[in-house]
């Protein structure tokens, strides 16, 4: 079975203190999203965290994008 990249986010208070994360694991996605901007490849944090998949990375970056997206900085004027 294989999951859609947007039910792989959950978030729930009794894990991570509500935190973000890989459905059926404790991996924040925000741990991911760090990692990659530290430059570590998909294959270094499939190594250091082995519950997750490429999909399940593929979606934290997903999730991060959109999170962006919905935020709208005040303009300096």
């Amino acid at each position: 079975m294989t999951d859609a990249p947007q039910d792989l986010i959950v978030r729930d208070p009794k894990i991570c203190h509500g935190q973000a994360t890989i459905r059926g694991t404790r991996v924040m996605v925000s741990v991911i999203l760090d990692n990659l901007a530290a430059g570590l490849s998909e294959d270094e944090i499939l190594a250091g965290y082995p519950s997750l998949t490429r999909v399940s990375i593929r979606s934290a970056i997903a999730y991060g994008a959109e999170l962006a997206r919905d935020e709208y900085p005040a303009v300096a004027g």
